[in-house]
């Protein structure tokens, strides 16, 4: 997405925070960022953080992406030994692939306003492009008071929910036709696999319970395609590009191209079988239900 998309999305969640956060001034102003994969939702956090920063009125902010909140590279193992029949469940990415429980602790001794909270950061370059939580001395910490006034947490599945059977069914019954504009390979995983990582996402609900505001934000993917192709083809070119920023700044550690798309296919999947966004069910007033600048 352009620069100017971008900062256009800035300017207004940071009016939409500014207005809902004179509601809520007792406790910091909790707000889930969901965008697809290498759309900028991190850029767009950072430069959110820096405008509420700034001024006579500086709030304080702290932004956490829920990819900081994946298992260590010993915990994906783990997991990926004890689910060898599911594809999507081989890395890092799906729902079941989080430490809900640090999530929840952090999130909760940033509402309450405990002395200190540690937040854990992800590497993403590690073991190949496998990934490992940073060492915990490396990780920063966030020391009250003063009382931290917003709480952002970004992400490709935040706000999430899990479906129905019958939802899912229907949905897993009308994927077909843009799997094949995507190019996924048709045996990457099975409706019972789909059924596995549904049934996670439930845990995640427990995460979702602590926010006030829920921003989903287009961010510049289209509306429609060229025939043959599909929409979320641009979500592969912003995920490699990424992932190329990120190589060239390390000295070239991460996923290679085939590594990328490969990853890219697996989150898709989750996100186009499982897309039931919190903010759907709740429709409160003061909510920002979609945003595509």
């Amino acid at each position: 997405m352009s620069g100017i998309g971008l900062s256009k999305t800035v300017e207004v969640l940071k009016s939409h925070v500014l207005s809902q956060l004179d509601l809520r001034r007792e406790r910091p102003l909790f707000v889930a960022l969901q965008g697809p994969q290498g759309s900028g939702k991190s850029w767009v956090s950072g430069e959110l953080q820096k405008e509420l920063g700034k001024g006579t009125d500086a709030l304080r902010v702290v932004v956490l992406s829920i990819d900081d909140l994946y298992l260590p590279h010993s915990g994906l193992v783990s997991f990926a030994n004890s689910h060898t029949h599911n594809r999507l469940l081989q890395g890092r990415g799906q729902p079941g692939t989080h430490d809900i429980g640090l999530g929840i602790e952090i999130l909760s001794g940033l509402k309450v306003g405990r002395d200190k909270v540690r937040l854990p950061r992800f590497d993403k370059s590690r073991f190949n492009g496998e990934g490992d939580r940073v060492p915990v001395e490396d990780s920063p910490v966030v020391e009250q008071p003063p009382r931290v006034d917003v709480v952002i947490v970004e992400g490709w599945c935040v706000g999430f929910r899990s479906l129905s059977d019958q939802e899912l069914s229907a949905r897993w019954e009308t994927w077909e036709q843009e799997r094949t504009k995507l190019e996924i390979p048709e045996e990457l995983c099975t409706l019972r696999d789909i059924q596995e990582i549904n049934e996670s996402l439930k845990q995640y609900d427990a995460l979702w319970d602590f926010f006030d505001v829920f921003v989903q934000a287009g961010l510049g993917l289209p509306p429609s395609a060229a025939e043959g192709r599909s929409r979320y083809s641009i979500i592969y070119q912003w995920r490699l590009e990424q992932e190329h920023y990120m190589k060239a700044k390390n000295g070239g550690i991460g996923m290679s191209d085939q590594a990328v798309k490969a990853f890219v296919d697996v989150t898709y999947l989750g996100m186009s079988s499982l897309r039931r966004w919190k903010q759907l069910e709740r429709r409160e007033e003061h909510a920002q239900p979609y945003l595509n600048p």
